[in-house]
């Protein structure tokens, strides 16, 4: 199919996937409501159903606007979106901080050790004590019945409504610069003001993902819109590609999350 050269081979599958969403809705015409989707695969449903000509229209819910993983409605365009149930659902517990740390990671760990799938599941916060996790709707008395220990704090987790969800703006750092190729090496040197051989490392080591897939590949070539992390280094992502420069070097526009 001549739409896949537009994308990379391993988006091939997710691409199959929301083109039969797409037959569906306009089939049926009936709306579709997806699983928890990341920023690289809605960018992608954007750009296969969103266009102006298209007859579906599309609204993105994550709980709040700064959310990261979103639930996408696909609709006929003569639906009304506003009103639509997402049907999210926001859970909440305490624990004592003054015994136990928790991380983002500690909690995403102790939910999939449940069998909970991660499409299920969309933004965590861990802050001041608290620990807030957006679930889908169908899991939610399942997850809150049996998520009971999250590394060594026993919790309990309450349903809460989604007005109570804490609003993190994400702060982006932008800079503009050169660099020698879109190769993943190159950019989390440049990103991360690293040695080159220290980037390859933690290429190799899997400390490095790429629209949150590992990437154990130096010489992965990175696109416009990609969503980077290194461990214990932070995340960034690759805003803009501006062309060459007369010394064939790559005029690009990054941020890094503060």
């Amino acid at each position: 199919m001549q739409l896949y050269q537009h994308f990379r081979k391993e988006e091939e599958t997710f691409i199959d996937q929301v083109l039969s969403w797409k037959e569906l809705v306009e089939r049926t015409f009936q709306r579709k409501l997806t699983d928890f989707l990341d920023p690289r695969e809605q960018q992608i449903v954007k750009m296969l159903i969103g266009s102006k000509d298209s007859d579906l229209q599309l609204r993105f819910d994550g709980g709040h606007p700064y959310t990261e993983r979103k639930r996408v409605v696909i609709a006929p365009f003569y639906e009304e979106l506003k009103e639509v149930d997402s049907e999210l659902c926001l859970l909440q517990a305490s624990f004592q901080t003054k015994f136990v740390h928790l991380t983002h990671r500690d909690v995403m760990g102790a939910c999939l050790s449940l069998g909970v799938k991660r499409k299920k599941l969309g933004d965590m916060d861990v802050s001041d004590g608290n620990v807030q996790i957006i679930v889908a709707s169908e899991i939610a008395p399942y997850v809150m019945m049996n998520l009971t220990m999250i590394k060594h704090a026993r919790i309990q987790l309450k349903q809460r409504p989604l007005t109570e969800l804490t609003i993190v703006k994400p702060n982006w750092l932008e800079q503009e610069t050169t660099i020698a190729s879109l190769r993943l090496d190159v950019v989390v040197k440049e990103i991360y003001r690293v040695p080159r051989k220290e980037a390859v490392g933690y290429i190799n080591k899997q400390y490095v993902k790429v629209n949150h897939k590992l990437v154990d590949d130096a010489a992965f070539i990175l696109q416009e819109g990609d969503m980077l992390s290194v461990r214990g280094k932070g995340r960034s992502k690759l805003m803009q590609i501006k062309g060459r420069t007369r010394k064939d070097k790559v005029k690009v526009t990054f941020a890094r999350l503060k």
